[in-house]
Parts: C-alpha cells; structure tokens; sequence
C-alpha cells in the first residue's frame, strides 16, 4: 500500500501537466471562437460585406427563424444593398467543442429599421464552427425568434 502511495505522489504531478495544455487548449479554442462571434456580429452591425465575404466559410447556410436558407454570397449581397443594423449583438454565448467541430448557443439582439419602421428583436442561435488550416470558421447557423423569459 505504501508502494501504491509514493507511486501516487510521484504520478499525481505528471498527470496534471500532462493534462494542462488540453486545457489551455480547449480555452485557447473557445476563446478564438467567441472571438469570430464578436468579429461576425461587428461585420454586419458595421455593413461590412467584405469581411463576411473572406471570413465566413464558402459553404456557409443560415437558416433563418422563417425557415428561409441562405448563403454566404446570399448575406453578403444583402449587407451590400443596404441592409443596415444599428445593434447586432450575441449574448449568454457558450461554446461546446467537438474536436475540430464547435457549436455554440446564444442569443443575438438586433436592431434596426426595415421600411422606415423601427425594429428591436432577439433570436435564439446555434452556430457550427470548424477548425480548418486558417483557424476556426463558421459554416452554418440557425436563428428562431426568440420569445423571451418563459
């Protein structure tokens, strides 16, 4: 027993090393993605249709809370006719990792005005990431209207 004890003591220390960088690097991973969320979110509140354009993957769906799919090169048209955004803002964002595949939860504000009326609404995303050579990109998301504290 007392083999097993000092084995232990010499182990204990190795084993947390061992088991620090995965750590690091699962924090370093969220980190960069909650990143691009906010880089995302500035890009469309700042109507900057190029930065979409190279950063969003070339694949990339949005599935609107209507049901509605669209592309990439489909949001970034938008954005260029004049689809403007006074706030886009994701909030209570988590992040869960998958190996090279991330999904992450949240809710996004939106305001604005369409037609001339003003607009205030919330929706609930779920975002996918995948890690390529370049970092993480986003390669689908979904939106529903958000009703609210239930």
């Amino acid at each position: 027993m007392r083999t097993a004890n000092a084995l232990l003591v010499l182990l204990l220390p190795v084993l947390l090393l061992a088991s620090a960088p995965a750590l690091s690097s699962e924090q370093e991973d969220v980190r960069q993605i909650l990143q691009a969320e906010r880089e995302i979110c500035m890009a469309f509140e700042h109507e900057d249709a190029d930065w979409l354009e190279h950063h969003l993957d070339p694949t990339f769906t949005l599935t609107s809370s209507t049901g509605k799919v669209t592309t990439r090169a489909d949001e970034v048209a938008d954005l260029r006719s004049g689809t403007k955004y006074d706030v886009f803002r994701n909030r209570d964002s988590k992040v869960r990792l998958y190996g090279d595949a991330a999904v992450v939860t949240g809710i996004t504000r939106v305001e604005g005005k369409s037609e001339g009326k003003p607009y205030a609404l919330d929706f609930q995303f779920t975002d996918t990431y995948v890690r390529k050579a370049g970092g993480w990109v986003l390669v689908a998301s979904h939106a529903s209207r958000w009703p609210g504290k239930t």
